[in-house]
């Protein structure tokens, strides 16, 4: 297997061929550490390049290969190499939250997802970009060059994991964490054509430091097949003490669920969203292929949404007050997010919006009473330019905002599980994909069926032309 071959090859894989010693992680963080020498400086994907430290882990690791007689001691995930998105703590690191008042600043512990990232055997390479405080769709903070789309450099990788996307999109690391409020997991997946992975609420622990936005983000992935994403669940999910909300483990692996062939289910899917309006043709397209070859596989489908209507204010509010808690300077924030921080009300505001998108959450679940599954775009049209919307005002840029991940706050609000997988291209070269949304905890039924739909129609090959070298 060639360099490139290796640098895009699933970090499942990559597993085997460290647990079979045909690779060790010494040689695979060095590959990775020269591909981002080489090839960053077009994306801007990471933030931090921790190579002194992922060198001298990696080393460490390496002795441990040559040492160890039994591999079913090791770790699943033992000598990978990943990426942490700068809105979590690494212990040595700096973190960011992309804005130029916390650059510097060293953490001296970790995260509880990055802890449990450490236990599974990663060495983590660095800290990727992401948009001013994961606010925004697209990574573009002030006083850094923006984060590029590995297949159309014009173009936003997305946000607020843009770096996370652009890095495994990239073949800048085979997988990498990152976290999603409104579909900043979903989004850069359908721009840089990946999976991505978000959790039900409770699934993913955010200790040590906690949740300030009434439980709407959560950690997940961004991986080049399902099988990988399922994995890296397994790994991070679990209750951790004092967790505001929690869900119990799972009967069995969420990457056992990738060889279950689902039985049948009822799916409903929709090429527009309430209050918003219908998608661009691509991303209809998009859906309707995807729900005819669902309807393919022997799975029952029926056009059929959630009521969302009413939760944008709420949700927004929520938005506004989640920017305003970071009790960053408002002068030292962009215009987009110094305005939305400062629209944010009373504390009785929103608890009011709070309750608000519980109510409308729970008529959003109740759908899923009737369906075990909704398909839906990701987001309603293609891929922006890095840019498009800067000479806008705050206000404008906020509709633009709301129009374009419609499909996505809604299963942040109600806690629901949703993968984002890619379907194909558009006439800019730029992926388009789907979501799969599912039941309370039911992330092993859109695991199987995220699986059915990759078998049917494979993408971890394909890989942007840029970055194939």
């Amino acid at each position: 297997m060639d360099q490139v071959d290796l640098a895009f090859t699933t970090a499942l894989e990559q597993a085997r061929l460290i647990r079979t010693k045909q690779v060790s992680p010494l040689e695979l963080v060095e590959l990775y550490l020269e591909r981002i020498n080489r090839l960053d400086s077009q994306l801007s994907s990471y933030f931090t390049v921790a190579a002194e430290m992922a060198l001298a882990d990696a080393r460490v690791k390496t002795q441990q290969l040559a040492q160890t007689q039994d591999i079913t001691e090791l770790p699943p995930f033992f000598g990978i190499p990943t990426a942490i998105k700068d809105l979590n703590a690494v212990a040595g690191m700096p973190c960011t939250y992309g804005t130029p008042l916390m650059r510097g600043k060293i953490f001296d512990y970790d995260d509880g997802v990055v802890s449990k990232i450490k236990q599974a055997g990663f060495v983590i390479l660095g800290k990727t970009a992401t948009s001013e405080i994961g606010s925004l769709p697209y990574t573009e903070p002030p006083g850094v060059p923006p984060t590029r789309n590995p297949w159309n450099l014009d173009y936003t990788s997305g946000g607020s994991s843009g770096g996370a996307a652009a890095a495994v999109a990239a073949g800048l690391c085979p997988i990498a964490q990152g976290s999603d409020g409104g579909g900043s997991l979903r989004g850069p997946a359908f721009c840089c054509g990946l999976v991505g992975f978000k959790p039900s609420r409770g699934r993913v622990s955010h200790a040590p430091v906690g949740d300030h936005q009434n439980g709407i983000s959560t950690n997940g992935s961004l991986t080049r097949t399902v099988a990988d994403a399922a994995a890296f669940l397994d790994v991070i999910s679990g209750y951790i003490t004092g967790d505001p909300y929690w869900l119990p483990d799972p009967e069995t692996s969420f990457l056992d669920a990738t060889g279950q062939t689902p039985q049948q289910l009822r799916i409903a899917f929709s090429t527009s969203i309430p209050q918003i309006g219908e998608a661009t043709e691509i991303c209809q397209q998009a859906v309707r292929e995807t729900a005819g070859r669902l309807e393919e596989f022997g799975h029952i489908l029926e056009p059929g949404c959630p009521d969302f209507e009413g939760l944008v204010e709420p949700f927004v509010k929520v938005w506004q007050a989640g920017v305003a808690a970071t009790g960053l300077p408002p002068e030292t924030m962009g215009p987009v997010n110094r305005w939305i921080g400062q629209q944010c009300g009373s504390a009785g505001e929103y608890l009011q919006a709070v309750k608000q998108m519980q109510v409308i959450s729970r008529k959003i679940i109740a759908f899923f009473e009737v369906f075990d599954v909704l398909v839906l775009p990701v987001y309603m049209h293609s891929t922006i330019r890095v840019g498009e919307w800067a000479d806008l005002s705050p206000e404008e840029t906020l509709q633009k905002i709301i129009t374009w991940v419609a499909p996505c706050p809604a299963f942040n609000a109600s806690g629901l599980p949703a993968i984002a997988i890619p379907t194909g291209f558009d006439t800019n070269g730029l992926p388009v994909g789907i979501q799969l949304v599912g039941r309370p905890a039911a992330e092993a039924t859109l695991i199987s069926l995220a699986a059915q739909l990759e078998a049917a129609q494979p993408w971890s090959h394909k890989r942007p032309a840029l970055f194939n070298l």
